[in-house]
């Protein structure tokens, strides 16, 4: 349990600089450096200034079994604490604390940036005279100086000048970094004016009003004990974190195999550009899905071990790749299978690639990949027959068109990598995804944008069984596709469905949608099929009879289109669609009677409001 796990008190805010100070408070690596703004930082101070509450910081106990980072101090600190072993570490807090610790106990210019971003170094001044009379609005008595300490006017005149202590004196301009250290700065001050009264008894007021609220200010402090998991240090980090870079299972195994000196984000970096650089449908891919396919692997080998060591089948470890189990995941696990993953992922892409899937863009899932590759690993050369891609095959668009892979769906790669792997091997029978999945034939009328994996599936599959371009008649392969710019158009123009008193909602369905290349669809423009078709022919060369075979390689009844009867079109299209599906998933669907007839069409399926797909291009008119 989380909760006997940490303590909470409050801490005086000079204590937990002190220990930042001496190297004992330090940061993980997984916290980035991260900088707060001038403006923020004044306001900061102001805020301690007024004794107003800043927030509570975390802070995790080192030298846990459980848990163990690479620690890094604060910016700021001494060079000799980067050999020092912290005692705790900074969860949540760090940049509250780092500019904090900058701008009241260090010697050096605070680091910072500007309203635009532009990095700036600045020293801060309270001026006294404004603190003491001002209470209500603090920031106005904060200054920010630039690192030469003179602040000049827009033409370089020099407004202020504290370049030496005599010249903050005479100005009554205390330094914030002296706030924990203000005896000397005030005896100078006492000596400058010659211990003028009424000097004096603003600096006691200012020291009653100000330094003292510093000096006696206490933040909430959480404490995790060095017993709590890396799984709730993350879990706790993600909630409680509300600024900076959140915290994720990459970040925590970052900072975890820096502590053996592994660099994982390096190595991992070089594995993302090659397979992003040389691969454009993996674009999307996370460090995480590489993390849960290694937990994939790394679980099954342990169950597979624990099962020929005689533990029944009840009791061996389970397949996972949950954060908790990809939190166990040590140095040697990720250099054992590392490279295998990378090269899974290769073939996940080549295998999707076969699928006329070529782009991020058009995956229909990103988290169905993490399976797909560890299923090509743990298959090895059983996995390149052509036999064995049928049957992938089948299992990918089940899960596509089935749309079973949006949601928590950890548990279902757990039992996809053992159930395909076993189909292809014949061991087995379909796997769960297979037997779950099932589409309906009234989801046609509600595919309207590639934010349906349904939707991208269906312009994938009209290309993979053979789909041809209008003007060309090539077969879209990933040359011609990348070349021709080929992507989802209307068959029916927009224009001229609009024209016809036709829904939106109906002509913006995959049924009347299919993959073109732009300068075909530049050809259709806003015409009736009656129009374009004849040009289409007469500009390519190409006779009716095989611009008809083209056209049902889209699943698109010729007769129907060159008459303009959209209705006619319409049912016969999604028929032939519902078909392609069957085909796919090996799955019947059940037909309801006249479903894509007008009236049924716009009663039910039309109503309310209409997503738009952005991404998509408007047909161009053709003079």
């Amino acid at each position: 349990m989380i909760g006997a796990s940490f303590d909470s008190t409050k801490t005086p805010l000079h204590d937990l600089l002190a220990r930042a100070d001496g190297g004992k408070l330090q940061l993980p690596d997984f916290q980035r450096g991260w900088v707060w703004d001038d403006d923020r930082i004044r306001s900061l101070l102001a805020s301690v200034s007024v004794s107003f509450p800043i927030g509570a910081v975390m802070l995790l106990e080192t030298g846990g079994e459980h848990v163990r980072f690479k620690p890094r101090p604060l910016a700021g600190t001494h060079v000799r604490l980067r050999h020092m072993a912290p005692e705790t570490l900074i969860l949540d807090g760090q940049q509250r604390l780092t500019s904090l610790y900058q701008a009241l106990m260090a010697e050096v210019a605070v680091e910072t940036k500007d309203a635009k971003g532009k990095p700036i170094r600045r020293w801060y001044y309270l001026d006294m005279k404004k603190a003491v009379t001002n209470e209500d609005d603090r920031e106005d008595a904060l200054l920010s100086v630039p690192e030469d300490r003179q602040v000049k006017a827009f033409g370089g005149e020099i407004t202020l000048d504290v370049t030496t202590p005599e010249r903050e004196h005479a100005a009554d301009l205390f330094p914030v970094n002296r706030i924990f250290d203000s005896a000397d700065w005030r005896q100078a001050y006492s000596e400058h004016w010659n211990f003028d009264r009424d000097k004096m008894r603003l600096f006691n007021e200012f020291e009653r009003e100000v330094i003292k609220r510093f000096e006696q200010y206490q933040m909430p402090v959480i404490e995790l004990k060095k017993e709590t998991p890396k799984e709730a240090v993350c879990l706790v980090f993600e909630r409680v974190n509300t600024g900076g870079v959140a915290l994720n299972v990459f970040e925590l195994l970052t900072a975890s195999f820096a502590a053996e000196d592994f660099q994982l984000r390096d190595d991992w970096n070089v594995r993302e550009q090659h397979l992003k650089g040389q691969h454009p449908v993996l674009r999307n891919l996370q460090s995480d899905d590489f993390l849960q396919a290694i937990s994939l692997l790394v679980t099954q080998a342990r169950r597979r071990e624990a099962q020929a060591a005689g533990t029944s089948a009840d009791k061996a470890p389970g397949i996972s790749c949950k954060r908790k189990d990809i939190l166990k995941l040590e140095v040697a696990d990720w250099r054992t299978w590392a490279e295998r993953v990378e090269a899974g992922f290769v073939r996940a892409a080549r295998f999707l690639y076969g699928q006329k899937i070529f782009k991020a863009r058009d995956l229909p899932y990103r988290t169905q990949l993490v399976p797909l590759a560890a299923v090509f690993v743990d298959l090895g050369k059983d996995g390149e027959t052509e036999g064995a891609r049928q049957k992938i095959a089948r299992w990918y668009w089940c899960g596509v068109l089935g749309e079973l892979y949006g949601g928590a769906i950890e548990s279902r790669f757990a039992r996809d990598l053992p159930e395909v792997v076993a189909m292809v091997r014949e061991a087995a029978a379909e796997p769960i995804t297979i037997q779950e999945s099932s589409f309906q034939a009234n989801r046609l009328l509600t595919l309207r944008t590639r934010n349906s994996s349904a939707y991208k599936g269906l312009y994938a599959l009209l290309m993979r069984d053979g789909g041809r371009d209008f003007r060309t008649g090539e077969a879209i392969e990933a040359q011609t596709f990348f070349d021709d710019k080929v992507d989802i158009h209307h068959i029916f123009p927009e224009k001229w469905c609009k024209a016809a008193n036709i829904n939106p909602g109906t002509y913006n369905s995959v049924i009347n949608k299919t993959a073109l290349a732009a300068r075909t669809n530049r050809q259709i423009g806003g015409r009736a099929p009656s129009k374009y078709l004849p040009a289409i022919e007469k500009a390519a060369g190409v006779g009716t009879e095989r611009m008809d075979e083209i056209l049902r390689s889209h699943c698109i009844s010729p007769a129907e289109l060159r008459a303009d009867r959209f209705w006619e079109f319409y049912a016969a299209r999604a028929e032939e669609l519902l078909q392609r599906i069957e085909s796919a998933t090996g799955k019947a669907i059940t037909r309801e009677p006249d479903l894509f007839r007008a009236g049924v069409v716009a009663e039910a399926y039309d109503e309310g409001p209409e997503e738009w797909d952005a991404e998509e291009p408007l047909e161009e008119a053709v003079s």
